[in-house]
């Protein structure tokens, strides 16, 4: 039995799957600061230190949680997770999309690649539907309590784990085998079954990755906010990504229409594919009897 196809779908968390970003839910509420406080701080601090910006926002989570005297165990970011607000139609998206690559004969796997956190993502209801969660994270001690971040992920940094699933080495602390030469025809896979969806400047690097090697990226905007869609409208102009559409994944939609149409395109390339390797096998014999025959005569 021929082996199904994967696609695979990579998505940005905020801005992309939930509308702006995720500490601002439960989390910098409960530290008695405001959105835009926070952020201007971490951007302070960030450039006066020359600190990485994700560095920098994890640092001062753990540092206005202790003075403020807010756990910070692993359980209590899994519990802002669940405070997350998801865009319209994410809930049942990803049972829609499977569904449809099934009958196409393809097998549909979701990944998130997020500078988000990703205690916070798990503690989400769709967690369960992402094959792995590449997303920032903290260390914890014994006691379960974060102390320091063990994982950031910026926007440069971000294009590594498409090549992990580009060639299957799916483990963080895998670097050895993501670095082994492995032939583009040979990877588990094609950047050309790669999908990633993303909202902005910080996904840059993903969607120019994806987009030159034949994979399809897409740029999704807040509805009915026209500044996101003229940014989005630009990633088009500059020749970052193939598609831009609102952040609505319902049933009927047009990010739900664009990726139907890049699964058939998909589809039907594999189908070619697999018609042409099988029927150069059925006269590879015939050319060798014909070079045979020639050679003896």
């Amino acid at each position: 039995m021929r082996k199904l196809p994967v696609v695979a779908i990579a998505y940005d968390f905020d801005g992309t799957l939930s509308p702006g970003n995720m500490q601002e839910h439960s989390f910098i509420p409960n530290i008695g600061m405001t959105p835009r406080k926070f952020w201007k701080l971490a951007e302070q601090l960030s450039k006066k230190n020359e600190a990485d910006s994700v560095l920098t926002y994890m640092n001062l989570m753990l540092e206005k949680a202790r003075e403020a005297k807010v756990s910070v165990q692993r359980q209590d970011f899994k519990n802002h997770g669940k405070s997350i607000r998801l865009f319209n139609g994410v809930d049942k998206w990803f049972s829609h999309i499977n569904s449809y690559g099934k009958k196409l004969g393809l097998k549909i796997e979701h990944y998130i690649i997020s500078s988000g956190l990703r205690e916070m993502i798990e503690g989400t209801s769709i967690a369960g539907e992402f094959k792995k969660i590449y997303a920032s994270s903290f260390n914890y001690n014994a006691s379960g309590v974060a102390e320091w971040p063990a994982l950031a992920i910026n926007f440069t940094t971000k294009t590594q784990y498409l090549f992990r699933i580009n060639k299957g080495t799916l483990d963080i602390f895998d670097e050895e085998r993501i670095n082994e030469f492995v032939p583009m025809e040979n990877r588990p896979v094609p950047f050309k079954r790669i999908i990633f969806i993303g909202d902005g400047n910080t996904d840059i690097p993903c969607f120019s990755l994806v987009k030159s090697l034949g994979g399809h990226s897409i740029a999704v905007y807040k509805p009915r906010s026209k500044g996101a869609k003229e940014k989005a409208e630009k990633l088009v102009k500059d020749g970052r990504v193939n598609f831009i559409v609102p952040a609505d994944y319902s049933k009927d939609s047009q990010i739900m229409q664009v990726v139907k149409a890049i699964l058939d395109k998909i589809a039907g390339d594999c189908k070619l594919e697999h018609i042409v390797k099988t029927s150069c096998k059925s006269v590879a014999p015939e050319i060798g009897n014909e070079v045979s025959h020639t050679k003896a005569e």
